[in-house]
């Protein structure tokens, strides 16, 4: 199944799986409630609350926290010339910086001037973990969707400890659609790629991780609890632009698509503050 969130005619966010391209409300999980109710409730076909292709969609995740990896390909390793981390490397985005689908990413040249894209596989939980193994992990995963984990670099190196540069506001985007577990039988063998301006600039696979989503749920859930809704995003591979020669950083007017096959293509235009 999957799943969006749409803001509805009153305004309000609505949990809504796609049949053929339109949109079907799913039942009211109940207010605050992280994700919708399980994926085997039918869909009712009455309520439709438009077309996806025109819906007025939002991040398709409610999450109490974003747990975000890194360093967790080899590739990206090589292009920063950091050392290759022993066990997985963890920090936090701010939920607050959370965006959907066609979002503004927003640039304020006075705290940033070298923002960065970063394609990643999100895992998102469906029900509370804590000390699980590796071998159940996947078994507590709701769906996969598609994050962008924008980073000002000057910030993130500038403060040694990553957590502001990676949790401005708008460097969240999420979308544009949570896939339910059954659909992405190995999320292990799934190609993911950046275009900034229509330019490619990341191409690699969810093969490549250092650390898979099994072992990093598992890791996480040893340490703190992860409840349902929670964002997991699971490191990025080469080709940010900060590594490049010369360096390049997005900029106002940019137009950024992070793809991740099977599950869809969330778009972002870069903008200035005002």
């Amino acid at each position: 199944m999957r799943i969006y969130q749409v803001k509805s005619a009153s305004g309000d966010p609505v949990f809504a799986a796609e049949e053929g391209g339109e949109l079907r409300a799913l039942e009211d999980p109940g207010a605050g409630c992280p994700l919708p109710l399980p994926p085997d409730r039918p869909v009712d076909p009455a309520v439709s609350v438009g077309e996806v292709e025109t819906a007025s969609l939002l991040a398709p995740v409610r999450p109490s926290k974003i747990i975000a990896i890194g360093l967790n390909y080899q590739d990206h390793i090589d292009e920063t010339g950091l050392d290759k981390p022993e066990r997985p490397l963890i920090f936090a985005k701010f939920p607050s910086s959370l965006i959907g689908p066609g979002g503004d990413i927003v640039l304020d040249d006075s705290v940033t001037q070298r923002a960065d894209w970063e394609v990643e596989l999100g895992v998102v939980i469906g029900e509370r973990m804590r000390d699980v193994p590796e071998s159940q992990a996947l078994d507590y995963v709701f769906g996969y969707t598609v994050g962008n984990d924008v980073s000002a670099r000057d910030v993130q190196f500038g403060d040694v400890q990553w957590v502001r540069g990676k949790s401005l506001d708008t460097f969240c985007p999420v979308g544009p659609a949570l896939v339910t577990r059954d659909e992405i039988p190995d999320p292990q063998a799934l190609p993911l790629r950046t275009r900034v301006n229509g330019e490619v600039v990341q191409d690699s696979s969810t093969s490549l991780m250092l650390f898979g989503v099994a072992e990093l749920l598992s890791f996480c859930s040893r340490s703190f609890t992860l409840e349902p809704g929670d964002l997991l995003l699971s490191g990025t591979p080469w080709g940010c632009g900060e590594f490049m020669d010369p360096k390049r950083s997005l900029q106002p007017g940019d137009v950024v698509e992070t793809e991740v096959e099977g599950i869809g293509t969330l778009r972002n235009p870069v903008v200035a503050a005002s």
